[in-house]
């Protein structure tokens, strides 16, 4: 099963996993977000729909993850190309969409300032 991490994460720990990886250390795939906040803007709930109406069923056209995730077809686009920009999704060719794992696991702590 190919699982992605999703993380709030300081500059200097994705420095040192990046540093890690190019030495051959394993590191997973990660997608890591500076604040909670970030994270939250990038991933609205109509996108955690999206992205489960997607896992598992391969590249899929636009109309095809409205139609699976029962969304106006405009809006799931603009969704589409903001999880493409965050590199959560990508692109399988010039018009399908693919998520390229089979779960999300989402990793950060809150704490008082």
């Amino acid at each position: 099963m190919r699982t992605v991490t999703l993380e709030v994460s300081s500059q200097e720990k994705t420095d040192r996993r990046v540093l890690a990886a190019f030495e051959g250390k394993p590191q997973g795939d990660f997608l890591s977000f500076e604040t909670p906040a970030l994270l939250f803007q990038v991933l609205t709930p109509a996108r955690w729909e999206l992205l489960s109406a997607l896992t598992g069923a391969g590249p899929v056209t636009p109309s095809e993850a409205a139609r699976r995730s029962e969304r106006d077809a405009n809006a799931v686009q603009e969704d589409l190309l903001a999880l493409v920009n965050a590199g959560i999704l990508d692109r399988a060719d010039g018009v399908r969409f693919v998520f390229p794992y089979d779960a999300i696991h989402v990793d950060f702590f809150l704490k008082a300032a």
